[in-house]
């Protein structure tokens, strides 16, 4: 019950932050390294989106049971790698 409620916030959370974002870059400012690294036209505002999209993906994961599994797929040649004798 815990994860889906804490997936629910965090849905919740990555749409207002994609909905938002031009109030964040108001209220915020814009981050030197989205500027940097997303591009001089836009960059803060697609790392704002970007930071929104990864809270929604990994809210439906915990909400769905997933984050595990997942996580295991995601660091499984990192995992392998280290395994090496």
């Amino acid at each position: 019950m815990g994860g889906i409620i804490f997936g629910l916030a965090l849905v919740v959370a990555g749409t207002l932050i994609v909905m938002k974002t031009e109030w964040l870059m108001q209220n915020f400012g814009r981050v030197a390294w989205f500027e940097k690294n997303l591009g001089a036209e836009g960059g803060s505002r697609l790392g704002y989106k970007l930071m929104g999209l990864v809270a929604i993906f990994a809210g439906l994961l915990f909400m769905t049971g997933l984050m595990g599994n997942f996580m295991n797929w995601a660091l499984s040649p990192v995992i392998k790698a280290g395994n090496r004798q």
